[in-house]
């Protein structure tokens, strides 16, 4: 009897599956500060309990991006460890902080299925929810992943889920408390606001990181994500490791602390595409453009919807004449930030 996992198939998912994954995790003031290690971020209301209190938090929640990694982390065994690559995400929303100390498990279910022309792979649609100790959803979202076949089975009849493109502001969750009404705009290191920033404006956040081997294996170690695709050296063809493409978001939600220091929390993920693959030794830089603007009923509290876009290249290069993406682009991600008004 084989007791070892090698992973689920494409041929192993079906519309409506469940799947609890493994294993639940603690998180500490630990993984707050590995995370700070591993990427230059430096938001105030992640940084100090003292800024959070004077928000209205009881004390400084972990990381929105933390909290993102571990949720997926404990898919990955269930969903894509035999991944080709992940191709993007929609329809994610942060619904309530986590505090160190509270411990997070994952659920998926599979919403969507369309096997690819060539028979050896398929994409997978997954609706994804993280949960807290008390059962209570902290994220959920949907992401697609391109999935490795292990054997010829019938093609399934293809289903492909329809997504908004965008979260309603009106949808958008503001943790309980939250106020930016005495934003301290000197110890949050820019004096930008809502009213700062017009919709369509362009910033290049300027800085740059260079991708090292060993900080992605421990990112990736951290969050538990075993895809072999970041592991195995043998497992693609040109023998390199693929950057786990949420070590690309978090340092370019890093770098772009330098412009948007003041877009404090990420609430919402509206869409994103890994453009092209990320290895060690490439220098990532990041800039954002504003999308749109929107209040919400907290005091003081705006929300600013941006595009994040890590490059090898220059700030505003996106896509050629045709639509497609430059071959420079990593990453293009479309998200909610809430940012004093």
């Amino acid at each position: 009897m084989m007791k070892t996992n090698s992973g689920n198939f494409f041929e192993d998912y079906s519309i409506g599956q469940v799947i609890r994954h493994a294993v639940p995790r603690t998180l500490t003031g630990a993984e707050r500060a590995l995370y700070h290690a591993l990427y230059p971020a430096r938001g105030a209301l992640y940084s100090s309990d003292e800024f959070a209190r004077s928000c209205g938090l009881r004390q400084s929640p972990l990381d929105d991006l933390i909290v993102f990694h571990t949720v997926f982390g404990k898919t990955v065994p269930d969903i894509s460890l035999n991944a080709v690559a992940n191709l993007g995400y929609a329809q994610g929303r942060w619904l309530k902080p986590v505090w160190p100390g509270d411990t997070l498990t994952s659920e998926s279910e599979v919403i969507g299925l369309k096997e690819n022309s060539n028979g050896k792979s398929g994409v997978v649609w997954v609706r994804t929810t993280g949960r807290n100790q008390h059962g209570e959803a902290v994220l959920e979202y949907v992401r697609w992943v391109m999935v490795r076949k292990n054997r010829d089975t019938p093609t399934p009849e293809p289903v492909v889920p329809v997504l908004a493109p965008v979260v309603a502001p009106a949808d958008l969750v503001v943790p309980r408390g939250l106020t930016f009404a005495s934003h301290n705009d000197t110890l949050s290191g820019e004096p930008y606001r809502m009213g700062d920033y017009t919709v369509g404006e362009v910033i290049d956040h300027v800085d740059g990181v260079t991708i090292e081997e060993a900080e992605h294996m421990l990112a990736t170690r951290l969050w538990q994500n075993t895809a072999k695709v970041h592991f195995d050296a043998t497992f693609r063809p040109d023998g390199k490791r693929l950057i786990y493409g949420g070590h690309v978001i978090s340092l370019a939600r890093a770098l772009s602390f330098n412009g948007l220091a003041n877009a404090q929390m990420i609430v919402a993920l509206n869409g994103g595409a890994h453009a092209n693959p990320c290895f060690a030794g490439d220098t990532v830089r990041a800039w954002s453009e504003v999308l749109d603007k929107a209040e919400t009923d907290a005091p003081g509290v705006g929300a600013i919807r941006l595009r994040l876009v890590a490059t090898k290249g220059t700030a505003g290069a996106l896509k050629d004449d045709s639509g497609k993406y430059l071959a420079e682009v990593l990453l293009d991600l479309d998200y909610w930030a809430l940012l004093p008004n």
